[in-house]
């Protein structure tokens, strides 16, 4: 590994993963590695598009042995910051630790599973936990579920992070199932917004920009500019064979920001949001 660097601020990608292909991967998994995805190469892609700092996301397969992510933390604590996947029941002392080396976030995946019911007691006791640390959940989930957990979890006070734009179907247009809901709830309460994962829309290419470049002003109107960032969802996991690096940096220009919106989308924001 690279030693540790401290830099001004130029530039944050707000969602990527860091794994290697040895470690234990959970039993139910909707993908394997077959390939590792180092804190080095993930530094130097930073440094190769003009970013300076990154948001380590823990990857759903690795479940709730978020170690590889702490310990790239560690390595990097002025450049990185970290979202980890927990079960409710953790201690606050464990919590606190996490805090101490940069975790900002816990992210509740829930792509492909039963929706949880956040009025169980273990949920609320958690939820109380991340409140109080100025932490946020990130929630990945199909768009027309999205209104109905952000309803559940809007008690609480946390700041709630959608990942991938809601994971919206390009092929359906912004009137879909979740998409004005989606809105209506940005506009209330304390909700950001990753742009990122446009690639994950369901559409071709050009759909995928289309419905990104159109979905943009909306979501900017809904939850404010202050209030979006930008991810690179490297490595891209599923899509390894047609998108890299290049690709997404490629599609953020495609949307075509002025110069006040990039700032905002890739300083601003993610300065408030994951305490830079």
């Amino acid at each position: 590994m690279s030693a540790p660097r401290s830099k001004s601020i130029t530039g944050i990608d707000a969602h990527a993963h860091v794994f290697s292909r040895d470690l234990q991967l959970i039993g139910a998994r909707r993908y394997s590695p077959e390939y590792d995805a180092t804190l080095d190469q993930y530094l130097e892609h930073l440094q190769t598009h003009g970013l300076s700092h990154g948001v380590l996301v823990q990857p759903s397969f690795l479940g709730t042995d978020n170690s590889y992510l702490l310990a790239a933390l560690k390595h990097a604590p002025e450049q990185l910051r970290g979202v980890v996947v927990l079960e409710p029941g953790i201690s606050r002392s464990t919590l606190n630790d996490m805090a101490q080396l940069g975790v900002v976030g816990v992210r509740l995946n829930l792509i492909g599973k039963a929706l949880p019911d956040f009025r169980d007691s273990a949920w609320q006791g958690f939820f109380s936990d991340i409140a109080e640390l100025d932490w946020h959940v990130e929630l990945h989930r199909e768009i027309r579920d999205l209104p109905g957990l952000i309803r559940q979890l809007t008690p609480f006070g946390v700041k709630v992070v959608i990942d991938h734009l809601g994971r919206p179907d390009a092929n359906a247009g912004l009137d879909q199932p979740g998409f004005g809901e989606l809105l209506e709830a940005g506009s209330k309460g304390s909700i950001w917004i990753k742009v990122s994962g446009i690639y994950r829309l369901g559409g071709t290419p050009r759909q995928n920009i289309d419905f990104a470049r159109r979905a943009l002003p909306l979501l900017e109107k809904s939850v404010g500019p202050h209030q979006l960032v930008w991810g690179s969802d490297w490595p891209h996991t599923q899509h390894e064979q047609s998108v890299d690096f290049a690709t997404v940096v490629d599609q953020l220009q495609a949307l075509e920001l002025s110069a006040q919106a990039s700032a905002a989308l890739l300083v601003q924001a993610p300065c408030r949001l994951f305490g830079f």
